[in-house]
């Protein structure tokens, strides 16, 4: 499997950056995440890192080298994710769940699947034009949809959702594939920081006519510009699909003895968990435990 890889997260005019993303992949297949932590809620930052995370380890355990079947894998890893989530509030005793959205993509043989919580999203283009890209999980997107148009000064908020990880209501989770990619394809993740500065036009322009390691930059430094001194993270991760090739230049060739690589630190690094929320060693304990007993049911539960 060949694909090459470019990401890049800039903090806006925020306090802290609770934008997240990252990459796992075996020889022959391929896991692609971000999260974009929610404000106005506490620790976004922790909740998309545990989403992430959580994500990686299901990845890892299921992918042997392939994941049997990727759109019931994603639908499935998000709620647990989500289910995470509700676990840490607990066992931290906060009065408020921290809430992220998140949007993955798995590449396997010549194919993608994606799915999506919330309003972070994904693209695919294709030469010059947009084969795909999710629709946010949002008022103004629903309204969109339905062709309503707002009536007497009425304005549709961009960022209410009525959905995402951590609520207190099950996630709703859009999926899609499979779609057979071809070489030269190119996907982007990205949170809102970009879109809500950069319209779809323009995000697909540089895609089109850049190399992923060009486009991708640019479109976050035209995003911070726009916004100004108010802006929004801008977080994305863009990839391009190169084919399944000669192995001998596979991307993956050079893959360990584990046959796994990833960017996404472990779902079950206590160090990691200890250092951004304060944990005390019971803590850390009893979240890896709870991690483990979720991993340990799923695979009893699909076999």
């Amino acid at each position: 499997m060949r694909f090459s890889v470019f990401q890049v997260s800039r903090r806006g005019g925020r306090e802290t950056n609770e934008d997240r993303m990252g990459y796992c992949f075996t020889r022959e297949a391929g896991l692609f995440a971000l999260a974009d932590g929610m404000g106005g809620h506490p620790e976004g930052e922790v909740a998309a890192q545990i989403a992430l995370q959580t994500l990686a380890a299901l990845f890892q355990q299921d992918a042997r080298p392939v994941i049997d079947d990727p759109q019931r894998f994603l639908h499935e890893s998000i709620v647990i994710a989500h289910e995470q989530l509700l676990r840490y509030a607990r066992s931290k005793g906060l009065n408020d769940t921290p809430r992220t959205t998140v949007v993955v993509c798995i590449l396997q043989g010549n194919q993608a699947w994606w799915a999506h919580c919330g309003d972070s999203r994904l693209y695919l283009v294709r030469g010059s034009k947009l084969i795909a890209r999710t629709r946010d999980h949002s008022y103004s997107e629903l309204q969109e949809a339905l062709g309503r148009v707002a009536r007497n000064g009425e304005h549709f908020n961009r960022n209410v959702l009525f959905t995402c990880l951590g609520s207190p209501g099950k996630p709703m989770v859009d999926c899609q594939g499979p779609l057979v990619m071809e070489p030269s394809d190119r996907l982007l993740l990205c949170s809102d920081g970009l879109w809500g500065s950069v319209e779809d036009a323009q995000i697909v322009e540089h895609l089109a006519d850049q190399p992923i390691t060009e486009a991708a930059p640019e479109l976050v430094e035209q995003a911070l510009r726009r916004g100004g001194a108010r802006s929004d993270n801008v977080t994305v991760l863009a990839v391009e699909w190169e084919g399944e090739g000669d192995p001998s230049g596979d991307t993956t060739q050079n893959l360990g003895n584990s046959g796994f690589a990833s960017t996404i630190q472990g779902a079950l690094d206590a160090d990691l968990v200890a250092g951004m929320a304060g944990m005390d060693d019971e803590e850390i304990e009893r979240s890896v435990r709870e991690i483990n007993e979720v991993i340990r049911g799923r695979g009893a539960n699909r076999r």
